[in-house]
């Protein structure tokens, strides 16, 4: 098993553009900030600018929806000059659904796309971002993106509407040759914690239909991953748990900066329980976020012995 490192030298550059969005996701974990509206296109070059002095060289733009900008050509294409090698749009992929869209952000400089798809047919994903439409618009621009050869990983929510479906979720992403695919347990914050009687569901509820969905990843030769569903409940698949691969990431919010997110992640953001400490793989295990075990417990997490 690898182990989490403590250390890491901090290479990447997690960058919010700001939170607004076309979609507006029953599990949004930034609905609550959109407050603080967009930052300007002077302050993000600002950003990119001493962030790459300081030594990144990878930058992951976000939101909210970075792709509603009327800049992000431009500001993708100053990264690029200032030479970032790995430049990632994180996004809901509906405005890749044109085409040229993509193209004038491969050329501007993308060298990846990380796609949030939340359901294996429209009547799922349309609910969860409730945006009819929209499913249809983030499969086109995932075929788009694959089309032009750019890197396209997933990222899947695990809700209550979908989990028994993940299966299928991976059969669709197989099918459009994708090359990563991340189920993410829920984080109740944001809209999530407003819907969470609603969306959120057990993690133990999740398993069977989750390990089927792994399973096929494996078969077709598709890297999976699984976010934020500690190492007893992942059981035999432990191996795919997302926080032994994630990079060491300095996060740039509008309204502050943290500077070492996988501390963060880990210290305050999650937690464990007394029980933990006789697992033994409790040094390797992160726990579950802070959120789910204030509303439903300890009872699901067993120490492994």
């Amino acid at each position: 098993m690898l182990k989490i490192k403590k250390k890491a030298v901090i290479t990447r550059l997690d960058l919010k553009v700001g939170y607004a969005c076309n979609n507006d996701c029953l599990f949004c974990v930034t609905a609550d900030k959109r407050k603080f509206g967009q930052d300007t296109t002077t302050k993000l070059k600002d950003k990119l600018t001493q962030a790459f002095k300081e030594g990144k060289k990878e930058v992951v733009f976000t939101g909210g929806e970075c792709l509603i900008r009327p800049d992000i050509i431009e500001i993708v294409s100053f990264a690029h000059k200032l030479g970032y090698v790995t430049i990632q749009i994180q996004s809901n992929g509906r405005k890749f659904a044109a085409v040229k869209f993509c193209c004038k952000l491969q050329n501007a400089g993308m060298t990846e796309a990380g796609i949030s798809i939340h359901g294996h047919n429209a009547k799922i994903h349309d609910f969860l971002t409730s945006r009819r439409g929209s499913w249809r618009q983030t499969v086109l621009g995932i075929n788009n993106l694959k089309k032009i050869k750019t890197k396209v990983l997933t990222n899947s929510v695990i809700t209550k509407q979908n989990f028994k479906y993940l299966p299928q979720l991976s059969e669709l992403l197989i099918k459009l040759k994708v090359d990563m695919i991340q189920f993410a347990f829920i984080h109740i914050n944001g809209n999530a914690m407003v819907n969470y009687k609603k969306i959120v569901p057990k993690m133990t509820q999740i398993m069977p239909s989750l390990k089927i969905a792994i399973d096929l990843c494996r078969e077709a030769s598709v890297r999976a991953v699984v976010e934020a569903v500690p190492l007893c409940v992942l059981g035999d698949y432990k191996g795919y748990a997302a926080e032994f691969f994630v990079p060491a990431v300095e996060v740039h919010e509008i309204y502050q900066n943290i500077k070492d997110f996988q501390s963060i992640r880990r210290n305050k953001a999650k937690t464990k329980f007394s029980k933990c400490h006789t697992c033994k793989l409790n040094d390797q295990c992160e726990g579950t976020w802070r959120e789910y075990s204030e509303l439903f417990g300890d009872k699901e997490f067993k120490p492994v012995c």
